[in-house]
């Protein structure tokens, strides 16, 4: 009797910490996805909220701010850049 006893008490032990193992499995994998579609989501957002017409920078290099600061004197200028191809 005691043995069987010991024996349904290990079998539930074992079961338990299995199905805890795969349940945090399952439920970071549906984090992951909540998460995503929660990004995606903010990205169509804000994709909408801007105007067609607008553009937006997101980088300007160092190099560019130190070339608009110098003071071009005398004819008509234009700065430009060869593009290699």
């Amino acid at each position: 009797m005691v043995k069987f006893l010991v024996i349904v008490l290990g079998v539930g032990w074992l079961l338990g910490q299995l199905i805890r193992y795969f349940l945090r499995s399952k439920l970071a994998k549906f984090a992951q996805q909540v998460n995503e579609v929660a990004r995606e989501q903010e990205r169509e957002q804000k994709h909408a909220s801007r105007p067609k017409d607008e553009v937006i920078v997101d980088y300007v290099p160092k190099t560019f701010k130190e070339k608009s600061k110098k003071d071009v004197q005398g004819g008509d200028y234009v700065d430009y850049e060869e593009v290699k191809e």
